[in-house]
């Protein structure tokens, strides 16, 4: 009873603090909250730009609160420090006897800025941390040695956190603060390297001979050392790989390489022959150097076999075979001529097409077989028919190709399905059988209606240009009708204001021609007599206008003649005009002035 009259005596008032009660280590003893908290405000602002020195790795670093933004919450510290010593009032005193004997310890929660915080540990890390080093293998020459490992240290980051926020928030200062600092410790140590350094001696210890069926190829020592691939950052093994081993196989695997060729075909005198197929092969990069790294390591067997996979080609020489390319079944000539550029675009097209294979019952389209004729495939500009019109543009000479090979087609009598005759009449074009083509609408099509592969060969000359096409011949006897060149209509006409003439004279710049149409007709019959086609092709032409140029400019008006003085009238006397008077006469009367036209090249 006297026990609890005692500790009801000793209970003190709820609204002061405990005695031997510290926040955040500062003593706040018997004080009111509201004292306790002034208190700790004004010490915390007291020590907000008070830097804290910390230690690692030899180095000091200083911080302070405000920098981090350490701000402890003095109201949660403060509640948790009264109801430590709360309670009812025989309660109340015992817990504060207890407090006066063993004191009541809070730190209070910390507000901080984390990412400035982490920032800061980090920034101390970079200063100190040194990474471990483990023991490896070093080559000088043809020699290996080993180069002992070290440790290294690292600040623990997560602890060091926790260090700085809490002691940032101390009201205290006192002795520098030790971050905590780890040994790193090497993962390989020079111990664990002998056999890695048994296995490099080896390897070093004689050249390694490659082989490729019956060729050998000799690495020596030397080669072998570049190829090493020997232990570092933690590894222990030593192989054949890293940066100089990978260029040396691809280099070695291009020399071994060989690229498979198809089965092609070769023009001959009187026909078309098959140049046979042949395999290639290229080197697994992988299993050779395997096989590379065991003769290396092996004090005695050190022979590889180079690893190599058969690449078959794409078309053998039996699918060649097969393919039934064995003569002529179409060909035409057309000769040709022009500009430079034009001459060009005719050699390039020509290449463009040459070679092209079309299967049974597939399609030949020009379009697609070029793709577009432009400047960079290298096409340049030369005469072209435009809009009906003869101008300069990219790919010029091209419709030459085109209507050599609808022609080819045509002898061959295989089935057209898209051709377009040119919008101007080309004389040196077969009549009624020019084909024009324009990327990507205007296109040459025929089908290979035969049952066998066809081949389409360009040879291109001096001054002519022939299309072939090979396949198996079908003995198909083609007719052609061709209908005259008929007027359509009357010449168009052009007329050109220019003011370099004077009125009423004229200039004819180019004679014109009517707009003509022509048609042909092909009968296609099968060896036993049987029609398979029956197709006429109708030409329309439009007329190039006769251009006439105008003069605009006014005639200047003729100088008066000087007076002169009446001679007396003389009986018989005649009058002769002078010289001037007549000419202002000539100067007077429309005259007209007749070029020749001037000639039009063929596009």
């Amino acid at each position: 009873m006297l026990a609890i009259v005692g500790a009801s005596a000793l209970a003190g008032s709820p609204s002061h603090l405990a005695a031997g009660t510290k926040i955040a280590g500062l003593d706040v003893s018997g004080l009111s909250v509201d004292a306790a908290r002034a208190r700790l405000e004004q010490r915390a602002d007291a020590l907000a730009h008070r830097h804290v020195t910390f230690l690692a790795g030899g180095k000091s670093f200083e911080l302070t609160p405000s920098q981090l933004g350490v701000r402890p919450a003095w109201n949660a510290a403060l509640r948790r420090a009264s109801e430590e010593a709360d309670g009812f009032a025989p309660l109340r005193g015992v817990r504060r006897i207890e407090a006066r004997l063993f004191g009541i310890e809070v730190q209070p929660h910390v507000d901080v800025y984390p990412s400035a915080v982490r920032y800061a540990v980090a920034r101390i890390a970079a200063a100190v941390d040194e990474p471990s080093a483990s023991a490896r293998l070093r080559r000088t020459g043809l020699s290996v040695s080993v180069v002992p490992e070290h440790a290294g240290r690292r600040i623990d980051r997560a602890a060091a956190y926790d260090l700085v926020v809490s002691s940032l928030a101390s009201l205290e200062r006192g002795a520098p603060v030790h971050l905590p600092v780890v040994v790193a410790a090497p993962k390989v140590a020079a111990d664990e390297l002998g056999g890695a350094l048994a296995s490099a001696r080896t390897a070093l210890s004689a050249p390694v001979t490659l082989t490729l069926g019956s060729t050998r190829y000799r690495l020596p020592r030397w080669r072998v050392a570049r190829l090493l691939d020997l232990p570092s950052n933690g590894t222990t093994k030593v192989s054949i790989g890293g940066p100089a081993a990978t260029r040396w196989m691809t280099q070695l695997a291009d020399r071994v390489g060989r690229k498979p060729q198809d089965a092609t075909f070769r023009v001959v005198t009187g026909g078309i022959t098959v140049v046979p197929s042949r395999e290639g092969r290229t080197l697994d990069v992988r299993k050779s150097l395997q096989a590379v790294e065991r003769a290396a390591l092996s004090p005695t067997d050190r022979t590889a076999a180079l690893v190599v996979t058969r690449v078959e080609p794409s078309r053998s020489t039996a699918d060649a075979k097969a393919m039934g390319i064995t003569g002529v079944v179409g060909s035409y000539t057309t000769t040709y001529g022009g500009t430079e550029g034009r001459l060009h675009n005719v050699r390039l097209v020509a290449e463009l097409i040459d070679g092209a294979l079309v299967a049974p019952g597939a399609r030949f389209s020009f379009n697609e077989t070029t793709g577009e004729r432009n400047e960079a495939k290298g096409f340049e500009a030369a005469p072209v028919i435009i809009n009906g019109e003869l101008e300069n543009g990219i790919g010029g000479g091209v419709c030459q190709v085109s209507t050599t090979v609808f022609n080819a087609a045509f002898e061959a009598g295989l089935s057209i399905e898209k051709r377009t005759n040119h919008a101007l009449y080309i004389s040196h074009y077969p009549l009624g059988r020019d084909a024009t083509v324009n990327y990507p609408d205007i296109d040459l099509v025929f089908r290979n209606d035969t049952d066998h592969w066809l081949l389409l060969r360009t040879f291109v000359g001096t001054g002519s240009l022939t299309v072939n096409l090979y396949g198996t011949p079908t003995g198909r006897r083609v007719e052609t009708e061709t209908s005259p060149l008929v007027v359509e209509g009357k010449v168009p006409w052009q007329r050109v204001d220019d003011d370099s003439l004077f009125r009423g004279q004229k200039v004819v710049e180019q004679y014109g021609t009517p707009p003509r149409s022509t048609s042909v007709r092909r009968r296609v019959f099968a060896p036993d007599g049987r029609l398979m086609y029956d197709t006429t092709w109708r030409s329309y032409y439009v007329g190039e206008p006769t251009i006439v140029r105008f003069g605009t400019t006014p005639r200047p008006k003729p100088k008066p003649e000087p007076k002169q003085a009446k001679a007396p009238a003389t009986e018989g006397a005649h009058t002769t005009p002078s010289p001037g008077a007549a000419d202002a006469a000539g100067a007077g009367s429309g005259t007209t002035t007749t070029m020749p036209a001037a000639e039009v090249p063929a596009p």
